[in-house]
């Protein structure tokens, strides 16, 4: 309380100095060697005196969540920073490569057998690449300028 007020007389007592020390959220909570769980604030087993550890990033989250680490990459928002584009712009870029896609999946999908087969698949794929070709220019028209917002 003497730490608020300014110019105050030392008072007789001064209260406990916090010890910086790891906080417990961050420890582990079992012991590794004897599976005994630690006292609360404990830096030592009390049954078998082991070094309480911290805990590893990677032992508090599941297996499958360490397995899929390299997907970061395609989030939403480290795209968008990355390429420098808008919501819109990114989310319009994506349909044409989607639409792209689909053009090549057509010729995959569908087979020709008679020349009438060849010329719908041909114009199947021209009407998908003049999406993509649509998705882009909005993608292009959509994009924000350096300066507008940063």
């Amino acid at each position: 309380m003497s730490q608020v007020i300014q110019d105050a007389p030392q008072e007789f007592w001064r209260p406990p100095v916090a010890q910086p020390e790891v906080a417990a959220s961050t420890l582990v909570e079992v012991c590794d060697r004897c599976e005994t769980e630690f006292m609360v604030g404990a830096r030592f087993c009390h049954i078998c005196g082991a070094d309480r550890q911290a805990k590893t990033a990677s032992a508090a989250e599941p297996i499958w969540m360490r397995a899929l680490e390299f997907l970061r990459v395609l989030e939403f928002q480290s795209v968008k920073e990355k390429l420098a584009l808008s919501t819109a712009s990114l989310i319009a870029f994506f349909a044409g490569l989607g639409c792209i896609l689909a053009a090549i999946a057509v010729g995959f999908i569908y087979s020709a057998q008679t020349l009438a087969d060849f010329q719908a698949i041909q114009l199947w794929r021209v009407q998908w690449l003049l999406a993509a070709v649509a998705a882009f220019v909005a993608a292009i028209l959509l994009k924000r300028t350096g300066t507008a917002e940063k």
